[in-house]
């Protein structure tokens, strides 16, 4: 079964949050400042990332921001 991504922003701390299926425990890498990769601590797969001072980095829509994550990914029919 396809896994849905869940996008939430929390203004106050400035945090923008995309999880890959349900929001659970994770171990989180800094891999850019203030972006983390989240991963499951038992397979090691990739569950979230998540971007610390959203408003900082993409306060104009022209800013952009490169990370270093391959992966791939499917859009399904719900």
């Amino acid at each position: 079964m396809a896994k849905r991504m869940r996008i939430a922003y929390d203004k106050e701390g400035d945090v923008l949050d995309l999880s890959i299926g349900k929001p659970k425990k994770a171990i989180s890498r800094e891999i850019d400042d203030d972006f983390f990769v989240r991963f499951d601590p038992v397979t090691g797969k990739v569950v979230g990332f998540s971007i610390l001072n959203f408003e900082r980095w993409f306060k104009d829509l022209k800013d952009v921001k490169e990370i270093p994550i391959a992966g791939s990914f499917e859009l399904v029919k719900s």
